[in-house]
């Protein structure tokens, strides 16, 4: 459900904004971003819960059962709230969406950049903060966020994505220009 459709964001987007505004008259913008973070990395993973929280079969008391386990004791009452609001709207299965816009609002709060980061294999801690400061160079942001993704197939380097701009520093990449070029000629 990356990126969703246009409905599910039409849907998510009032209540990404509540929920921002929520956090931010209780100063809590930043750490109910992190709850948030670790509601979208487990959604990202499990596939089974996105089905579940979208099946309408289930029983809404069923979907809270899952969020009180899933979020623990150490969550936010207001997050925890806002979930079950969502159940009770029949509106859970927007979640993810609901969670992608109200970061994008964080990050615009906050003068920070999303830079999509694929690479063929994990970087380290010091190739990233190389990342970091390719984006700040870029964009001028005051910070930058990465989302790293593997791809095997770039073989080396990376491809950053910010907004609509592309740094294709891939060996991919530089093979099919060097391809290109060569055809060309």
């Amino acid at each position: 459900m990356k990126g969703g459709n246009v409905a599910s964001a039409e849907i998510a987007q009032p209540y990404a904004a509540a929920l921002m505004s929520l956090a931010k008259s209780n100063n809590m913008a930043e750490p109910l971003g992190d709850d948030v973070r670790a509601i979208l990395n487990l959604l990202k993973e499990s596939s089974e819960l996105r089905v579940f929280f979208g099946n309408p079969f289930v029983e809404d008391n069923s979907k809270k059962d899952v969020i009180n386990r899933i979020l623990g004791d150490g969550v936010n009452n207001y997050l925890r709230n806002f979930l079950m609001l969502l159940v009770d709207r029949k509106r859970i299965v927007v979640l993810e969406e609901v969670c992608q816009q109200y970061l994008a609002q964080l990050r615009q709060l906050n003068q920070t950049e999303l830079a999509e980061v694929t690479s063929a294999v994990p970087l380290t801690g010091e190739q990233q903060e190389a990342v970091t400061r390719k984006v700040i160079e870029l964009t001028g942001a005051t910070r930058v966020e990465l989302e790293t993704k593997i791809d095997p197939e770039l073989i080396g380097g990376v491809v950053i994505k910010v907004g609509s701009q592309v740094v294709d520093a891939s060996l991919k990449g530089q093979l099919r220009r060097l391809a290109l070029r060569l055809s060309g000629a």
